[in-house]
């Protein structure tokens, strides 16, 4: 493989793709076993396009924090291209630009093929939505007033990885939405934050020397520890509550029914460490593992309403 594409690859943040996708799929697995209802080809355009997107945000990330001082010689994670000379500003912003149209590109065709010549006035509304996720995904650290900086990172996380990310991709399945699908995008979405959150708080000493005013550095490293158990802990009550009012109890799929708990039993075997930590650095391991595992969540949401749908 070429040394710069390997550099490209790098700069995509891989590890950061599958958290992308846990909307797509509970969102589509809430479809499914609300209405019976699943697209495909709208499945796997909302993947694409939703991977697409979180590849933007990371290429932007690396140029905005580049650009804002915020990746420093003391910064902890893995290295940034920009940062580190690998690739240049201006091709990173050229990146940017193509990746962004990649993405617009891939949102147009999904609005397409879930409306099809139907309904245009939903196509124009999430054809805002898609462009707003494109700015916001730029924004995040780059311009003049980057929104990351201003402690707003968190919120736009779970708007966009949460509300948006599952009640989305479920209308553009069924073409209406249901309550059903609220608690399972708050879990979604405080799990997102929560991997924000142990980013944040990792990088919290370079970040206050940036003047990057992310909430850890707003509350403090021993108050960010409790906003991550407040954040997992509502994840998992969120998740119990649509357990017992929305999942059906009949013989035969009950078994299936709460796999997603299986996940909260690394997560808050995790909390214990993590409140422990008084070292940012070793915060980085917890990071991979909270992404990854909020990824399991969203495949074991989805296998459980296929098992339960078939029964």
């Amino acid at each position: 493989m070429p040394i710069k594409l390997k550099v490209w690859i790098s700069a995509f943040r891989l590890r950061t793709l599958p958290l992308a996708l846990s909307s797509i799929l509970v969102g589509s697995a809430l479809a499914y076993s609300r209405l019976q209802t699943l697209r495909l080809s709208v499945l796997l355009l909302a993947m694409a396009t939703a991977t697409c997107l979180q590849i933007l945000s990371n290429l932007a990330n690396d140029y905005g924090d580049y650009q804002n001082g915020a990746d420093g010689v003391g910064r902890v994670g893995p290295p940034r291209a920009v940062q580190s000379g690998a690739i240049l500003p201006r091709d990173m912003l050229r990146g940017i630009v193509l990746t962004s149209f990649v993405t617009l590109v891939l949102g147009i065709w999904l609005i397409i093929n879930a409306f099809e010549s139907l309904e245009w006035t939903y196509g124009i509304v999430f054809l805002g939505l898609g462009l707003a996720c494109i700015v916001a995904a730029i924004r995040y650290t780059t311009g003049t007033k980057p929104y990351g900086y201003a402690g707003l990172g968190d919120l736009s996380v779970f708007v966009f990885f949460g509300l948006v990310g599952v009640l989305g991709i479920y209308f553009l399945h069924t073409k209406t939405l249901d309550w059903a699908a609220i608690l399972p995008s708050i879990v979604v979405g405080c799990l997102s934050v929560g991997v924000l959150n142990l980013n944040n708080m990792r990088d919290i000493h370079t970040d206050l020397l940036a003047s990057k005013i992310t909430v850890p550095v707003r509350l403090g490293f021993k108050n960010a520890k409790i906003y991550h158990n407040l954040l997992i802990f509502t994840a998992l009550i969120c998740y119990l509550a649509y357990l017992y009012l929305y999942l059906n109890r009949f013989e035969g799929s009950i078994y299936w029914q709460g796999l997603g708990l299986l996940v909260f039993i690394p997560l808050l075997m995790d909390l214990i460490k993590i409140n422990a930590i008084t070292a940012t650095p070793l915060l980085d391991p917890f990071l991979k593992r909270t992404a990854l595992l909020t990824f399991i969540f969203s495949i074991l949401f989805f296998v459980n309403s296929m098992v339960v749908n078939a029964v």
